[in-house]
């Protein structure tokens, strides 16, 4: 079932990109709409626009896919400290105060979430 919704995100995702595409690429390059087919000039440029924008977003995605290892770690890393600061804090009250009942670990179950949630730097 995983399986299968990663599929259709990932087709979703191509589908986003390739419309994004053609629609920026028609609206540059047709320029007579009087004619069925196209002209040398509106195929050369459709051509070269479609080339741009792969070529863009394979080195996008590259630089992405280069990046997201550190900033997994990084927000790992910021989410185990947001643990360690929160489970000593309950610990701090009950030294100084003595009388407070232990209510165990505060919760912190969406900041995993949120950190992950968060866009690229």
């Amino acid at each position: 079932m995983e399986g299968e919704q990663q599929q259709l995100r990932n087709l979703r995702d191509f589908l986003l990109v390739y419309n994004k595409m053609t629609e920026m690429c028609f609206s540059r390059c047709a320029k007579n709409l009087n004619y069925r087919s196209l002209t040398m000039e509106e195929e050369q440029c459709l051509d070269s626009c479609a080339t741009k924008f792969i070529r863009s977003n394979h080195r996008l995605m590259a630089s992405y896919v280069a990046l997201m290892p550190g900033m997994v770690q990084r927000r790992m890393a910021d989410y185990e400290n947001q643990n360690k600061e929160a489970a000593s804090e309950p610990a701090g009250l009950t030294e100084n105060s003595g009388s407070t009942p232990d209510q165990g670990p505060p919760q912190v179950s969406g900041a995993l979430d949120a950190a992950v949630a968060q866009p690229p730097v």
